[in-house]
């Protein structure tokens, strides 16, 4: 049916502690727009974490056992993060985020009302604001989800489908949310550098190489290639 991105086509929701999320959700992104009440209401803070150095973690957070939080990371609640978990030296949590098992969120890597599924990896220099990253899905080094559009107005899904030669243009999709990343499908891998504009859509295992500046909707299993022309000469 056209306009329908359901969760279950993007995401195993077994693989996130917090499924019932989704629940009622005519489009993935839906539930960005309760992210934040949802957080609130299902937070128990708790540190069970191992905490290396003295990073900034904030009253209202709970944090699952075997996660490592190191030194000079900042942690702003509401936030829930699962078991084995590394928040790395610099990584910025501004609040209104659900962290899986097994993730990683490096240095100098900001997160903010976001849903990470489990062994989600953000390892270096990236930014994930109003975004949904599925199971093992992982952005390269320097990868911007980039959230809200330059004018004034809602973040549409630009709708597309693929042919022999492209893609074809369908229309578009109104969110109903002024800040609006990004999904990323179960085990997607966003290349460094890669620029995802406001309401992009990345199917199951898609690849997209570093440095494409991607708009609209990627099919699952597909792999998306910059290619570059170089032209090498003799130094005088």
């Amino acid at each position: 049916m056209r306009g329908m991105f359901r969760a279950e086509d993007y995401l195993d929701l077994k693989q996130t502690a917090f499924p019932e999320l989704f629940d009622g959700c005519e489009n993935v992104w839906d539930a960005l727009k309760k992210l934040s009440e949802f957080v609130q209401k299902h937070l128990k803070p708790a540190q069970r974490g191992k905490v290396v150095g003295s990073p900034y973690i904030a009253s209202d957070v709970m944090i699952g056992e075997g996660t490592v939080i190191e030194h000079g990371a900042v942690i702003k609640g509401p936030a829930i993060i699962g078991k084995d978990c590394e928040i790395r030296s610099s990584a910025y949590l501004r609040g209104g985020v659900i962290v899986g098992d097994g993730c990683v969120l490096g240095n100098a890597c900001e997160f903010k009302n976001a849903v990470l599924f489990n062994n989600v990896q953000v390892p270096h220099f990236s930014y994930v604001g109003d975004s949904i990253l599925g199971h093992k899905a992982h952005l390269g080094a320097g990868v911007i989800l980039s959230n809200v559009k330059s004018i004034k107005g809602n973040v549409v899904v630009q709708e597309t489908r693929s042919v022999e030669r492209g893609a074809k243009n369908e229309g578009t999709i109104d969110t109903g949310l002024r800040k609006f990343g990004a999904v990323i499908g179960d085990g997607a891998d966003i290349g460094c550098n890669c620029v995802l504009s406001p309401g992009s859509i990345i199917g199951r295992g898609a690849i997209l190489y570093p440095n494409v500046l991607w708009r609209g909707v990627c099919p699952a299993d597909s792999i998306v290639k910059l290619r570059q022309q170089h032209e090498i000469i003799r130094r005088k």
